[in-house]
């Protein structure tokens, strides 16, 4: 039943909980459920060689206890206050990389088209060369950073930090190269043309510099600082990637409390409010810093960027109210972007499984050549597509500049037009950055600005570069090509309730916003923050009950037929995810039947050198369980060590010892600080492999009571699988111990137990009845 690829621990019995199980019992009444077992539950073959589980629990062995007694309010106070300084931190420094990313593929794009519209003015021929070469030298830049430089910045990056917030810490996601390469290449994916998004990338690149100011820096490349060093343990450097990942959404939408709902509802698996306010001070601090940035560009000096402010689309001018016959269209515009998401998520599934079976399996080689030769064909498309279409006459509407200088953001491209007055309504969408092109679907007040052939020609060809494109060895989001598709079918529905409803009024950009939303809906299955990210984009809050609307009916539609995006991709790259609710059979399964047929593996308390070595070498568990010898001769289990820190011990060697007998504590902390037992967050740490040890040394013994963890999590064998995964999930373990009923109960503890003051007295504030007993 389970895999063998992501044993990372064994547990057995504790205490007064029962004697260890006799090696001819077939299924040991004492074992382990880790990470394996939940992963197996949710049919998960294994995981690849570079995917290990996170320890998010707190170990409380003697070196933590002694260091904590140590500790005074006044480290306390300066701990929260660092808190709050890298919370800061995070958000300048993501604020300023989505400043920088977009400022590169502003100008990259302006002076693209710029170029080609000027060549076009003497030779077509010329200026398409011009255009598939500008572009494939963008692509180019990126696929190779990603293949040469930093492998682990392809695609979007949210499965991989949404799998680390759930637990499991996928090789290379949050190294300093990995940031590199992802604010490089998706300059170089999305300036070039590609059908995909900066706003994922973004993501990951918060996450990243939030990481990396976690641990001080990056040794590597020699850019540390031992005073950034604070946060040591996984759960610390976890609340700082929370933080980073809202600041991505923040910095790319810049819409701060959808940043903060992101979080909450995409990528974290635990939650609390003193993590909610460092959330909500990050994202405020990303938005102070992008409208700086925006209103210095004003001045003009950040060349072909943009004229959008804060608000990316603002259609606060478009349609003001809209009437019960328009529920109608709305709902449609909900089932097509179920029907739609869900498609897309399918087809990005089998081509990326086709991809990643067959094609990059040949090396890094083909993957350029893929990337490029995809380059080619998006620019062809994209040139030769509008030569195809007739020219339209310019509105003579006040106050609308057509057709619009070449190289600048804004509607009506004259593209292929024998007169000066006319333009393009298929160049207006290709021959822009997909943020102006969106801007363009989203404009109010430009009836019949496209014709229904324009659109659906793009709908179409779009739907397919993005399905195609997304997989390819560039950082890639899925975002803003998903708002590209859904608004444009939106607006094909919005011209179809113009033509019917003749006396409504009824805008047909509102219809291409409504689109928008449903199709990430129905992709990406998110409601409350994609609500409110549309909402902050647009300046529009009268949308508001429209967008709840159509975003329920593309979750409900999406959900009838495959999983989010995100999941699709994470069980793809084989992230063993536990969601928010456990499988219905689980409620069915014990944990003793769960974890039977586990071979148990565990130390004594003074173990030989030797001995541990052999087990470290033959075995690929994370923890181990700790036993001893009670007085009345019973073995009894005393913690749990983990492997980390047994190879700390074999590396130091300041721990052995000649006499096979207990010594007890003396002074952890004078021979280790607490630091030397914490994995490296952008490494795998030391292994047995790196340990040389005579053969004088290996005849030596270690006494591991200092260093275990003596409290570890327990659940009764008889427990229902069903709460032991919520348990595990919402504490965020890596091992919990299965034991056979314990035969004392030493007290209850209720809630008036744990209402005590610092002092040890209760708490006046209620006064509830105690139901506790010393001893049954």
């Amino acid at each position: 039943m389970l895999s063998n690829h992501l044993q990372d621990g064994i547990g057995m019995a504790r205490l007064p909980w029962t004697q260890l199980p006799s090696s001819e019992e077939p299924e040991g009444l004492a074992s382990n459920i880790d990470d394996e077992l939940l992963a197996a539950a949710r049919n998960l073959s294994g995981v690849g060689s570079g995917v290990e589980s996170l320890d998010y629990e707190v170990i409380e062995n003697y070196a933590y206890r002694e260091q904590q007694a140590q500790k005074g309010k006044l480290w306390v106070n300066y701990y929260i206050i660092i808190k709050w300084f890298f919370a800061l931190l995070i958000g300048i420094g993501t604020g300023f990389a989505a400043v920088f990313i977009n400022l590169a593929v502003e100008n990259f794009s302006g002076w693209k088209y710029t170029a080609t519209f000027t060549i076009i003015q003497h030779s077509y021929l010329a200026g398409y060369l011009v255009f598939v070469l500008f572009n494939l030298a963008l692509v180019f830049s990126s696929v190779f950073i990603v293949t040469h430089f930093a492998p682990a910045a392809a695609g979007s990056g949210i499965p991989e930090i949404k799998g680390y917030l759930n637990g499991v810490d996928t090789h290379g996601i949050l190294l300093f190269r990995t940031l590199i390469g992802k604010i490089f290449g998706s300059i170089g994916s999305v300036g070039g043309g590609l059908a995909l998004g900066k706003e994922g990338p973004l993501v990951h690149t918060g996450a990243c510099i939030a990481s990396l100011l976690g641990q001080g820096g990056t040794a590597k490349y020699h850019l540390n600082s031992k005073w950034l060093r604070m946060f040591e343990s996984d759960r610390d450097r976890r609340d700082l990637v929370t933080c980073g990942c809202a600041a991505g959404v923040a910095a790319a939408f810049r819409a701060p409390v959808g940043g903060v709902l992101f979080a909450l509802e995409e990528v974290t698996s635990w939650w609390r409010s003193h993590l909610m306010w460092r959330v909500f001070f990050t994202s405020a601090v990303v938005a102070v810093v992008v409208r700086s940035a925006m209103s210095w560009c004003k001045s003009g000096k950040c060349g072909h960027f943009g004229s959008g402010g804060f608000i990316i689309w603002d259609i606060s001018d478009g349609q003001e109210d809209y009437s019960f016959q328009e529920l109608l269209p709305m709902a449609i515009i909900g089932v097509i972007g179920g029907l739609l998401g869900a498609l897309f998520n399918q087809l990005t599934l089998y081509i990326t499984k086709w991809r990643r079976s067959y094609l990059h399996k040949k090396g890094s080689k083909v993957k350029i050549y893929e990337a490029c030769l995809i380059s080619v064909i998006t620019s062809t498309v994209s040139f030769g597509l509008p030569l195809l279409r007739k020219c339209s006459p310019c509105p003579d509407s006040e106050g609308i500049e057509c057709p619009r200088p070449p190289g600048l953001d804004g509607n009506f491209v004259n593209f292929f037009c024998s007169k000066d007055n006319e333009y393009n309504d298929l160049a207006t969408i290709f021959f822009n950055t997909q943020d102006d092109a969106i801007r363009n679907l989203f404009s109010a007040k430009t009836f019949h600005e496209y014709s229904a052939q324009s659109l659906l020609t793009f709908l179409v060809m779009f739907y397919t570069l993005a399905v195609v494109t997304f997989g390819t060895a560039v950082p890639a989001g899925q975002f803003i090509p998903g708002i590209m598709i859904g608004s444009t079918y939106g607006r094909l529905v919005g011209m179809s309730v113009v033509k019917f409803y003749k006396k409504l009024n009824v805008e047909e950009g509102t219809y291409a916003l409504l689109g928008a939303a449903s199709f990430l809906g129905g992709s990406m299955r998110m409601t409350v923050s994609l609500c409110v990210i549309m909402v902050e984009i647009t300046n529009n809050l009268k949308l508001l009950p429209l967008i709840m609307l159509v975003l329920l009916i593309s979750k409900a539609v999406g959900d009838f037929f495959n999983e989010g995006l995100y999941e699709v991709q994470a069980r793809l790259r084989s992230i063993p995810l536990l969601e928010s609710r456990p499988k219905q059979f689980m409620r069915n399964m014990t944990a003793k039947e769960a974890c039977k047929n586990q071979q148990v593996v565990y130390f004594p308390r003074v173990v030989q050198v030797g001995e541990v070595v052999s087990v470290l070498r033959s075995t690929q568990h994370n923890g181990f369980p700790v036993v001893d010898h009670a007085q009345n001769g019973e073995t009894v289990v005393i913690g749990i060590i983990l492997r980390s820190h047994l190879v700390v011990l074999l590396q130091s060697k300041v721990d052995f010892q000649s006499s096979p007998f207990p010594c007890g504590p003396r002074g952890v902390l004078n021979s280790h600080k607490l630091s030397d037992f914490v994995k490296p967050a952008t490494s795998k740490g030391k292994s047995i492999e790196d340990i040389h040890l005579t053969e004088e040394e290996l005849q030596l013994y270690l006494d591991l009571a200092p260093f275990i963890n003596p409290s570890p999590y327990v659940v009764p064998e008889d427990m229902s699988l069903a709460k032991v995964y919520n348990l595990f999930r919402q504490l965020g373990l890596r091992h919990i111990f299965v034991v056979p009923r314990a035969s004392r109960v030493l007290g209850l503890i209720t809630r008036k137990d744990l209402l005590i003051e610092e002092n040890g007295n209760a708490s006046t504030t209620t006064d509830l009845q105690s139901t506790s007993n010393s001893t049954i």
